[in-house]
């Protein structure tokens, strides 16, 4: 039952952090964040929000450091919004998934082109 909570409460913080960094940080470092993932813990009490950014590394490293800043502020309107006996503490973690994901299929296709038989030249003559 607590895993199942846990899950509802996720989902419920993915939402609500997506729309308040789309429509309440303001701050101009703050580049193009997508929420990927959240994880809370069993016990409610902890909140880990994976985040995905568009941009250079020193785009991303601002963009965390805004989103950092702005942890308690976001706290306060989930704690607002859901209306919790107990905000879980959050922390914003950078989630390297997305690009992974894109390296990795750039990778297949080169292997693919060069690799694939049907794509081949010489034997499609």
């Amino acid at each position: 039952m607590a895993k199942h909570r846990a899950f509802r409460l996720a989902e419920s913080i993915k939402e609500e952090v997506s729309k308040i960094i789309r429509e309440d940080l303001k701050d101009p470092r703050l580049g193009f964040v997508t929420v990927t993932d959240v994880e809370v813990a069993d016990d409610l009490r902890y909140a880990k929000i994976f985040v995905s950014i568009m941009g250079k590394e020193d785009e991303v490293k601002s963009s965390m450091e805004v989103l950092e800043r702005a942890s308690g502020y976001v706290r306060s309107e989930i704690g607002k919004i859901i209306r919790l006996r107990y905000v879980p503490e959050i922390t914003f973690k950078y989630d390297h998934s997305i690009e992974q994901g894109a390296h990795i299929s750039k990778l297949l296709r080169e292997v693919g082109v060069k690799g694939d038989p049907n794509n081949d030249k010489e034997n499609n003559e």
